[in-house]
């Protein structure tokens, strides 16, 4: 197993990946391929911790990070960061390859001089690296009440204390908003997928 920056020759192929690892998951077909591809270009992209994990010569993970959005201005933070898209392909999940990426990056973000790590996602994965519910530091996303846990919106700080004296509104890079019509053109550089039936349950 190696871990290494990604380059841009491998921009392509660690698209494909993510949109393998998150096809027909939380929606018919998927969004986060187009959300990568963006994210490279956007200013809050963090080069620096764009990981890829190759297996037996063949890239099989992805992770980036992106800097977090303060207050209702929406001041970019040189301190506060979030990852994902974070990939591992079908054929090599639950084998403890996410995990991997994502404490080896955490570490490189604390030696990058980085203070937190905000992120979305299942709190039972993310509990056991250490995030705990966003809402215990007094963090929160726009428009969501202090009232409001959101067990899914979670924080870590990688410098004891920082939160403490950080608190209030974050929000992630727009990147992570498509529109429909935009992923339509985006996909038609891959190859052609059959989607599921959408579901009440699926996310918008």
């Amino acid at each position: 197993m190696e871990l290494r920056l990604e380059n841009e020759k491998d921009y392509f192929e660690v698209e494909n990946l993510t949109r393998e690892a998150f096809w027909d998951v939380y929606r018919p077909g998927c969004s986060e391929h187009l959300v990568l591809n963006k994210l490279r270009q956007a200013d809050s992209f963090i080069k620096d911790l764009d990981y890829v994990l190759i297996e037996d010569g063949k890239i099989v993970g992805n992770i980036v990070y992106t800097k977090m959005f303060t207050g209702t201005e929406r001041k970019m933070s040189d301190e506060v960061i979030a990852f994902g898209p974070i990939s591992v392909h079908p054929d090599f999940q639950r084998k403890g390859l996410g995990k991997k990426l994502i404490e080896y990056t955490l570490d490189k973000a604390k030696c990058l001089g980085y203070k937190a790590v905000l992120i979305t996602g299942d709190n039972n994965y993310y509990n056991p690296l250490g995030f705990e519910s966003a809402c215990r530091y007094h963090v929160y996303l726009p428009g969501t009440s202090e009232d409001d846990e959101a067990a899914f919106f979670m924080a870590k700080e990688l410098e004891e204390g920082y939160l403490g004296n950080n608190s209030g509104i974050y929000d992630f890079d727009t990147c992570f908003n498509v529109s429909e019509e935009e992923l339509e053109i985006f996909d038609r550089k891959f190859p052609e997928k059959s989607k599921r039936e959408a579901k009440e349950t699926d996310l918008a």
